[in-house]
Parts: structure tokens; C-alpha cells; sequence
């Protein structure tokens, strides 16, 4: 048999539990992660450019560095803004 304080314990995490329930798809977000890298070996992967090209698959080609696009994509959009 439970005391009161016992039971009103009891409700209280029950409570406190509901509140911060969390559910976090990891494959989903690990896929998402992966959208726009690809795979080097040993666990280690490298950014590709996901721009699409005309026929509708993206570039794939490694980026430049400290950017989220490939050379080729990065003079082309670079072009359009001047």
C-alpha cells in the first residue's frame, strides 16, 4: 500500500512524463543529414553540390570549400547577381 505522498509522487512523474514526451525519427533525419553528402569510407563523407541540373538530377559534384555549391554552379549563380 502506497502512502499519500507516495501516490501524489507517482502522478507527478506520470505528469512530468507526458510533458517532455519526445519521438525523433533518426532513420528520417538520418537520411536528411545525408541528402546532400556522399560517402567517402570510414565513416567519413564529404559535401556535394545538390543544385539540379536541366535534366532534373542534381549536380553531384564536390563542393567548394565553405560552399554549398560546386565551382561550375558557384560562377554561374554568381554571374546572375552582378
Amino acid at each position: 500500500m502506497q502512502t499519500r505522498s507516495q501516490t501524489r509522487d507517482q502522478t507527478k512523474n506520470k505528469q512530468m512524463a507526458s510533458l517532455y514526451e519526445v519521438n525523433i525519427d533518426f532513420d528520417g533525419a538520418s537520411e536528411a543529414w545525408k541528402a546532400n553528402k556522399k560517402s567517402i569510407g570510414n565513416g567519413s563523407y564529404k559535401y556535394i553540390c545538390s543544385i539540379l541540373k536541366a535534366n532534373g538530377e542534381k549536380c553531384g559534384i564536390k563542393c567548394m570549400p565553405n560552399e554549398d555549391c560546386c565551382k561550375r554552379h558557384y560562377n554561374i549563380l554568381h554571374r546572375e547577381k552582378l
